[in-house]
């Protein structure tokens, strides 16, 4: 029996497997538009993500209700995952009914969302926490490295980290400060390439976000530039006889040689299975890997 293929976390030294679940697929309805999975339903896609031998969930406290239902369902299986959440955000009641989700840069904020966090999800320390999507410029001005280092210090996180994108990303390498970065990239958005091997090469761990592209044209909600590249880089012909579009997507993002997890979320046991078997099927073959960068980059050329 194959198993998911394992990674060291950058400096962490967290061995984490290279599939990893977004939780944020169990947010419910409040937030962005998300589905309205029941609460059997997510205990159900919690508990079969573990079982499955993924070890590493990423959540966030804007996430609806994913950390209540991670609290609810998996907090008594602590011990089998790694566990990164988010700060900076909040959850604000809306007249609709709904939860907006803005973001601001304090240390108040942060502290209430750390305590938050580990309220809801029924545990004692979070592995990862990070900066959500936080500028260098509020960073500095909020003293926001100072109060992360602060609730390191008290032991409610592990390591401090950030989800971010370029044109921030080299100066958060220059920092050296960030254990992990979480960084989107797939076939379909390769823009981040290179700063993620600059990253990893100065000991960063690499969490990557998107890796599957939303399971790319096949996927129940596609998006519609990502179909528009697939289809103007003829990615379908390139396809192995029995391989999906999500697949071919999901093991070129595991392709990259720096690529430690990345975050794939569903609702669907069925689709976390293919997942699964996906990533343990391992990286694409050199040459297969090779024209899908050529097609691609000729594509947006």
């Amino acid at each position: 029996m194959t198993k998911l293929p394992r990674r060291t976390l950058g400096r962490t030294g967290l061995e984490v497997t290279q599939l990893s679940f977004g939780a944020m697929e169990v947010r419910g309805p409040k937030v962005w538009g998300g589905r309205d999975p029941s609460e059997e339903e997510a205990d159900r896609i919690l508990n079969a993500v573990l079982d499955a031998g993924i070890n590493f969930i990423d959540t966030a406290g804007c996430y609806g209700l994913s950390e209540e239902r991670i609290g609810r369902f998996i907090s008594d299986r602590r011990n089998e995952y790694v566990l990164a959440t988010k700060c900076g955000c909040n959850l604000v009641d809306t007249d609709d009914g709904r939860w907006d989700t803005p973001h601001t840069w304090d240390r108040d904020t942060l502290l209430r969302n750390i305590e938050q966090s580990l309220t809801r999800m029924k545990i004692d320390y979070v592995d990862i926490w990070q900066l959500h999507n936080a500028q260098p410029d509020a960073i500095k001005e909020g003293g926001l490295l100072d109060v992360m280092q602060e609730v390191k210090d008290q032991g409610l996180v592990r390591f401090i980290s950030i989800s971010s994108t370029l044109p921030y990303l080299d100066e958060y390498i220059e920092w050296g400060t960030f254990d992990t970065f979480q960084i989107p990239y797939s076939a379909l958005e390769m823009e981040h390439h290179d700063v993620i091997t600059r990253a990893a090469e100065a000991g960063m761990g690499i969490i990557i976000r998107g890796g599957i592209a939303k399971g790319g044209p096949e996927s129940d909600v596609p998006q519609q530039q990502r179909v528009d590249l697939w289809t103007e880089a003829g990615l379908a012909k390139l396809l192995p006889a029995g391989m999906t579009s999500a697949e071919m997507i999901l093991r070129y993002t595991l392709t990259h040689p720096h690529c430690d997890t990345t975050i794939v979320g569903t609702l669907n046991p069925d689709h976390l299975a293919e997942n699964v078997a996906a990533a343990e099927r391992g990286p694409l073959n050199a040459d297969l890997y090779e024209e899908i960068t050529r097609r691609v980059a000729e594509a947006r050329a």
